[in-house]
């Protein structure tokens, strides 16, 4: 089967993206303010101020913060996710394809349990960092049974 995995040299540039994306992205989540402001005008297909009207095909003027380190972290984590294992073999391809599976199946759980037992302005929130969860839990659990797996075949 071909492989649409992106080089292993990826890697570590994904690394270096994400893991500052997500540190900045956690502070501007739980801090009280908007710590960083980028105001920039930007091309929206669609906008809706709460208290304004609808735009389409328009430039509007919005602080870009947050779409900045969304973009980031996105792009960090494919490029982790993605990227080739030194050694790629049949074995890390099943590990891959299993965690992928695995990292489906858990998101969507954890979004069925939104679903139930989360309502109103926190179910918003839970919606957005959605976007997110996959590629986490995918990343971790890949490593994680990589990791486990070496222990193993050292000894």
């Amino acid at each position: 089967m071909k492989s649409i995995l992106l080089p292993h040299k990826f890697k570590i540039p994904g690394w270096l993206i994400m893991i500052p994306a997500a540190i900045v992205g956690l502070v501007q989540i739980f801090s009280s303010l908007e710590t960083i402001s980028i105001n920039a005008p930007v091309f929206a297909i669609y906008s809706d101020e709460i208290f304004g009207k609808a735009v389409m095909f328009n430039i509007i003027h919005t602080n870009i913060a947050n779409t900045i380190i969304g973009t980031l972290f996105i792009t960090g984590a494919l490029m982790v996710a993605f990227s080739k294992e030194k050694h790629e073999d049949e074995f890390i391809s099943g590990i891959r394809q299993s965690s992928l599976l695995w990292a489906v199946l858990v998101n969507y759980l954890l979004l069925l349990f939104a679903f139930l037992f989360i309502y109103g302005t926190p179910f918003l929130s839970i919606m957005l960092y959605n976007m997110f969860t996959v590629l986490i839990i995918f990343i971790a659990r890949f490593h994680y049974v990589l990791f486990r797996n070496s222990k193993y075949s050292e000894q």
